[in-house]
């Protein structure tokens, strides 16, 4: 997904299940976003981190 799609997600996915969400960049460039505590890539994929509590 497009990378302002992937924020759009993060943002919803925090508010709801009030978690870390991440933002990633795969390697073919696309984006996506998990709960921070389960991914295990890279740092430096790591292009956003939302925390709701923040």
């Amino acid at each position: 997904m497009s990378y302002a799609d992937a924020i759009a997600f993060a943002a919803s996915l925090a508010a709801t299940l009030l978690v870390s969400i991440i933002v990633f960049e795969a390697g073919d460039g696309t984006h996506g976003a998990m709960p921070a505590d389960e991914f295990d890539g890279e740092e430096s994929m790591v292009k956003l981190e939302l925390d709701p509590w923040a």
